[in-house]
């Protein structure tokens, strides 16, 4: 009888498949969309506040008492947080790499109406937005997150409504906060069709449509985000 030795970590597919330059495109593609898809909750939950501060902290207050959810929801962003970020360096050094020599001119490949290039200042500048992004993370959750706590008088819910109107009023914060979110925009006007496209559901006739629909909601994205702080600091939201 002839027994196998235990496999290492290093012979598993799943291992193979992180690894492989396929496997990083595909996982990039995976987290891409899922933060994606926080960014666009999270855009619909600042809009609350247009309806009213009561609204907007029974919201921040509901995602308070599912606690469980709600921390294993953090738990799975910031894994995805993190994996997307470390693949994304991996991928832009495998490419530096790749290189024997820089070139003088960078050429887009497919110039040709039948086959369209996708490359943009977006795509070329994914490592610098990126890591602009994850920046300005910390300081937003060192901020909102856990920053003053409010409480609206009488009660144990938190007033973020307060928290964000005060924040919103300064301009380092509300500039520095419009500044991102166009940047965040630039980031996915490239991320979210190219996360497609890792996945592989695109085909020559959907990535056109896929690149152009990125484009717009990339943009919706930005003015969604936009539109509350420039609310407060103009004092048309108070």
């Amino acid at each position: 009888m002839t027994i196998s030795p235990p496999t290492s970590p290093s012979d598993s597919r799943l291992w193979k498949l992180y690894r492989s330059s396929i496997g990083k495109k595909l996982l990039t593609g995976i987290t891409g969309l899922a933060l994606g898809l926080f960014v666009m909750v999270h855009m619909l939950g600042n809009l609350t506040l247009f309806f009213s501060a009561e609204a907007y902290n029974q919201f921040g207050h509901f995602l308070e008492q599912v606690w469980p959810l709600t921390y294993l929801i953090e738990l799975v962003l910031t894994l995805s947080l993190f994996l997307h970020a470390s693949l994304g360096i991996q991928i832009w050094r495998t490419k530096r790499q790749a290189r024997s020599e820089a070139y003088a001119v960078y050429e887009s490949a497919g110039t040709s109406p039948e086959k369209p290039s996708y490359q943009s200042f977006s795509s070329k500048s994914m490592i610098v937005s990126g890591a602009v992004i994850g920046g300005f993370l910390v300081w937003h959750l060192l901020t909102f997150k856990f920053g003053l706590r409010y409480t609206v008088s009488g009660t144990e819910v938190r007033d973020l409504a307060r928290l964000v109107t005060e924040t919103f009023q300064q301009p380092l914060y509300t500039f520095s906060y419009l500044a991102l979110f166009s940047l965040l925009a630039l980031h996915l006007r490239h991320g979210l069709w190219s996360a497609w496209q890792s996945l592989g559901v695109l085909n020559q006739n959907l990535r056109p449509i896929a690149y152009g629909l990125s484009a717009i909601l990339a943009v919706l994205l930005g003015l969604g985000f936009g539109l509350l702080p420039l609310a407060i600091y103009l004092g048309a939201l108070s």
